[in-house]
């Protein structure tokens, strides 16, 4: 899993709450495994008509936010089902860190696991980051994992919180098949002196 440290990119403001998986993701588009080729229908249903043609109106279909790396978008995100389809496509789209003041449980865990960076922030704070990604002449955000801050385009810092053991893994890109590799020494041992010690366990079922 790549790593995740800082952040400088384009911010696209999405002043909508409770912007739910569904419209993250519609369920028409759940058919596949894969974690690419999702980006190009992400909010399918606001950033497209029926016939396939763009919504103008839509930020991700405008200058300069078609290459935002960053959300900052309204209370209670990724509420709704626990798809997790719903981060693939973000992150396949380019966004990295979303922020908000709150998010739906889930998909705030799901953030971790697939190295996205859900940062939740109080509603002054948003406020101020809101007004800043809407300009759309300078929407750059820089977020720091390892300091903990997020710059702002004037230089000033606004600080957030994060659990100590998500912010590590995401600093070092591990997910959970990482972490647990991690330990592939102590497994190796383990199943080494029980192949000993109960040979039967690993005798072929199939004769």
């Amino acid at each position: 899993m790549e790593k995740f440290t800082i952040l400088s990119g384009i911010a696209a403001p999405m002043d909508m709450m409770n912007i739910d998986t569904d419209q993250i993701i519609p369920k028409l588009h759940l058919r596949t495994i894969k974690r690419t080729g999702l980006g190009k229908v992400v909010f399918d249903e606001l950033r497209f008509n029926t016939d396939g043609s763009e919504k103008p109106d839509f930020v991700l279909n405008r200058e300069p936010y078609r290459r935002a790396s960053i959300l900052v978008a309204g209370d209670n995100f990724g509420c709704g089902s626990s798809r997790e389809h719903a981060p693939w496509a973000l992150l396949d789209f380019g966004i990295r860190c979303i922020i908000a003041t709150s998010f739906a449980d889930i998909f705030y865990n799901n953030c971790f696991k697939n190295c996205m960076l859900p940062v939740t922030v109080g509603k002054d704070d948003w406020r101020l980051l809101l007004n800043d990604a809407a300009d759309s002449d300078n929407p750059r955000l820089m977020v720091d994992l390892e300091a903990l801050t997020i710059t702002r385009p004037g230089g000033d810092q606004i600080a957030f919180e994060i659990d100590g053991f998500r912010r590590d893994c995401l600093l070092k890109g591990l997910d959970d098949i990482g972490l647990t590799l991690q330990r592939a020494d102590k497994i190796d041992a383990f199943e080494a002196a029980q192949s000993e010690q109960q040979p039967w366990l690993y005798t072929s079922a199939v004769q």
